[in-house]
């Protein structure tokens, strides 16, 4: 049995925060994320720009954070989210720690998109004088954006996952109305009501990014 008088507003309130922990999550780790992917490609052993210390030590760092669950991922930046943004708890400390963790796993995936544009249309851009930039920029990106909008939306999805995680530093959101209100206090209307909400952001997501895909792969 679900009070709406009481649970209307906490369910908009949670809403914005979980919309707004994505959104600025997506926003700054997919930049980043763009940033590592191109990087790991471009300096990966005999490519345009192959520079051993540089994939090396991104490789690393990718390796090391990916298999680190969230929920003790969230603890282990604790600290540097406190040196940041002056708190290790709350909306804002959450979106540290997701977008740490969304930029390693946007790096991979980019990482990953690039290197299965083919070589052949590489090689042919290399000779007809292109530049290195201009390639890994004209070339290679433009190639790979459908399948990249495909990998942006599966992170989008994993990062509403992070959001509902976030309720352990008391970053709100619906998983946190889903387990303080519905699990806790044996409410079970309030936590299919929750999931419900994040069922229908996933799928609206999922729409849009397939939509964008179809868009760019047949342009």
């Amino acid at each position: 049995m679900i009070d709406w008088e009481t649970m209307g507003p906490l369910l908009t309130q949670s809403l914005q925060q979980t919309l707004t922990m994505v959104v600025i999550t997506m926003l700054l780790g997919g930049f980043f994320g763009l940033i590592i992917g191109i990087l790991l490609y471009a300096t990966r052993p005999g490519n345009i720009l192959q520079n051993a210390v540089v994939f090396n030590v991104l490789n690393f760092i990718i390796n090391v954070v990916r298999p680190i669950p969230f929920i003790i991922f969230i603890s282990l930046v604790g600290p540097f989210s406190l040196s940041l943004i002056g708190t290790s708890i709350g909306t804002e400390a959450a979106i540290v720690p997701m977008t740490l963790m969304a930029s390693v796993v946007i790096g991979r995936i980019v990482e990953q998109n690039l290197v299965g544009v083919d070589p052949g249309v590489v090689e042919a851009a290399r000779a007809m004088g292109s530049s290195r930039a201009r390639v890994l920029f004209d070339v290679v990106l433009r190639e790979s954006i459908g399948p990249l909008i495909l990998g942006y939306t599966f992170v989008f999805i994993g990062v509403v996952d992070m959001s509902a995680v976030a309720g352990y530093i008391g970053g709100g959101g619906l998983g946190d109305m889903a387990i303080t209100y519905g699990y806790q206090q044996f409410n079970y209307a309030v936590t299919i009501l929750a999931v419900v909400v994040i069922v229908l952001l996933v799928q609206l997501a999922q729409l849009i990014g397939n939509w964008l895909a179809r868009k760019a792969l047949h342009r």
